[in-house]
């Protein structure tokens, strides 16, 4: 068995592993490019970052971000799929349409979202505008370019959840709906007390890997906005790459991300807990 699993195991030792224990021995360096020698210096780097207030400032627009993202996403997904799920016809279709802009990689998908958002001439403005009808400044004010993120954030990702949730509800026991029919509950009380319960563990799963990729928001937040207007949309990630592609702090940078690295894995642990701890009352 262990012969079989050698291949797997080097190979994420190699793009895993060993990048993860060098950010985090450079976390502990004063390690910049092009620079001095590399000193070792301890905690500085991580006690810099923690009472940094721009630090702090993106903690909380990607917390922010990241949790009206993966709501707005969760809530359409688990329609659409319900949507697939009552449908007769037309099922492979109208999923592979929703699932489109889940294909389309990020880059691509932000230029084609700037080229609808941007100011006066975006398709968007466009169309408002000739019906006399005033368009904010999308990706110019710092609440419209939240909005902005959010939505393409939503667009790109949502596809994910719905193919897996719909995927779900396949393998659901229709016996339950239809006793739950009989003893006269309502589409509402069947979703509330039958269909959510039985979908926890899946919807879970979904979510807590949403969370933990949507906490990487980099590429459409990078095309769309640069993390502007000011740091209005900057994240977590867009700081790191910024401290260590521009600055070349490369010791800070992974300080960076091994906060980050924490910071997830506690989001995630806590949510799984959150869940499971309170079983069907979750929902």
């Amino acid at each position: 068995m262990w012969l079989f699993m050698l291949p797997s195991v080097l190979v994420m030792a190699l793009v895993l592993l060993y990048p993860f224990l060098s950010a985090l021995y450079y976390s502990f360096t004063d390690y910049r490019l092009g620079g001095p020698p590399t000193r070792f210096i301890g905690l500085d780097n991580y006690t810099g970052l923690l009472t940094e207030g721009r630090f702090w400032a993106d903690l909380l627009n990607t917390i922010g971000l990241v949790g009206i993202s993966v709501a707005l996403q969760l809530v359409i997904g688990m329609a659409l799929a319900l949507g697939l799920y009552g449908m007769t016809r037309g099922v492979r279709l109208v999923s592979i349409l929703n699932f489109l802009p889940h294909v389309v990689t990020p880059v691509v998908g932000g230029i084609f979202l700037k080229w609808l958002f941007v100011g006066r001439w975006g398709l968007l403005d466009a169309t408002l505008i000739s019906f006399d009808i005033f368009p904010p400044d999308w990706l110019g004010d710092p609440f419209w370019a939240r909005f902005t993120v959010v939505i393409a954030d939503t667009w790109k990702f949502m596809p994910f959840l719905m193919l897996v949730l719909y995927a779900g509800l396949q393998s659901f026991d229709t016996a339950l709906l239809e006793a739950a029919s009989i003893d006269g509950a309502n589409w509402w009380q069947r979703l509330r007390y039958v269909i959510l319960p039985m979908m926890k563990p899946l919807i879970l799963f979904v979510v807590a890997i949403r969370t933990m990729d949507a906490f990487r928001f980099f590429d459409l937040v990078y095309v769309l906005t640069n993390g502007g207007p000011g740091t209005a949309t900057e994240t977590i990630t867009l700081y790191t790459y910024q401290i260590g592609f521009r600055m070349l702090e490369i010791g800070r940078a992974s300080a960076l991300g091994m906060i980050t690295l924490v910071i997830v894995a506690i989001m995630v642990a806590g949510l799984i807990w959150f869940m499971t701890r309170r079983g069907r009352e979750a929902f």
